[in-house]
């Protein structure tokens, strides 16, 4: 019998009753701006005796995937995908047993952000991202999180992927967040700003705090409802194993068959162009020049 895997939490309980909010950070081992911008808010409620909440009860989870973050990768050693093996397996390996004790807590919230980055291989232009929940109430819910989170992407997405933290929620009926920030490796300082107002955004919006108003930086709302959007994976692929050098930017805007980058073998005798399969701004781009056959290479939110 596998032994249960319990995540490390910090809790903050608020002066008065209110909704439960979870937040999470390190699903993937190599993500590391949601580490310490959740590690942060436990210092900034940790630092005051009552806490700073008027209301509710904060969650905080700093690194879920503890087997992969220690390992140094994205995944544990059982090589599956946290983001796609959800709900899990209590009994299973040691990622679907950390599947399993995530969607248990997210199915114990009442609103959930988790947050991401591009990880070592790619750099994401700072978003936020929903499921577009069948039922209404709860979609304008997320529509209003991902407004307070503040980032210049908001992207709402098929609400058929499963797999991941956010069809948990979205089959408890548990309105639910997510962001992206930038990756390749590094950990950048202003993502974490940005990650720490954003949950503080989210958890005013929600009345678990008093907050000063924001200006909005929102720059592109894009809803694509169709069955494959938001899975990024499936994205602009390598037509080869290889060396990509890309000849984009985050946030270029680009026309459908436009050149995004090149694959070369190990000693460029062969090459083979990428083009733009659509129309929009480059949401994703790989950064890691090792490529493999069928790896994304760059996503693309189409904004007509």
């Amino acid at each position: 019998m596998n032994t249960p895997t319990e995540l490390q939490r910090v809790i903050f309980e608020g002066s008065d009753p209110g909704p439960h909010l979870l937040i999470t950070g390190g699903v993937h081992g190599d993500e590391f701006e949601p580490i310490v911008a959740i590690r942060k808010l436990i210092e900034h409620f940790g630092s005051n005796s009552s806490c700073g909440m008027s209301k509710g009860l904060l969650t905080l989870v700093p690194i879920v995937n503890e087997a992969a973050y220690l390992r140094g990768s994205r995944t544990a050693e059982d090589e599956l995908d946290l983001a796609r093996v959800c709900p899990g397996d209590p009994n299973g390996s040691i990622t679907e047993r950390t599947a399993h004790a995530l969607s248990e807590l997210i199915q114990q919230a009442d609103y959930y952000i988790d947050l991401h980055t591009g990880g070592t291989t790619a750099s994401v232009w700072p978003m936020t991202g929903y499921s577009l929940h069948p039922e209404k109430k709860i979609l304008e819910q997320q529509r209003a999180m991902a407004n307070a989170f503040n980032l210049p992407v908001i992207w709402g997405t098929s609400p058929h992927l499963d797999g991941r933290s956010l069809s948990v929620a979205r089959d408890a009926g548990i309105p639910a967040i997510y962001s992206e920030y930038h990756g390749s490796g590094t950990c950048d300082p202003q993502g974490i700003k940005d990650y720490y107002e954003g949950c503080l955004n989210v958890m005013a919006s929600l009345n678990l705090i008093a907050k000063k108003q924001f200006i909005s930086r929102v720059r592109h709302v894009v809803e694509d409802d169709r069955p494959n959007a938001g899975n990024m994976q499936s994205y602009n692929p390598s037509p080869m194993t290889g060396y990509f050098e890309t000849m984009v930017q985050l946030g270029d805007r680009v026309q459908s068959g436009d050149l995004l980058g090149t694959v070369y073998n190990t000693i460029g005798s062969i090459a083979q162009p990428i083009y733009a399969e659509a129309s929009g701004y480059i949401l994703v781009l790989r950064t890691y020049p090792r490529v493999m056959q069928s790896d994304m290479v760059a996503v693309i939110v189409e904004t007509d």
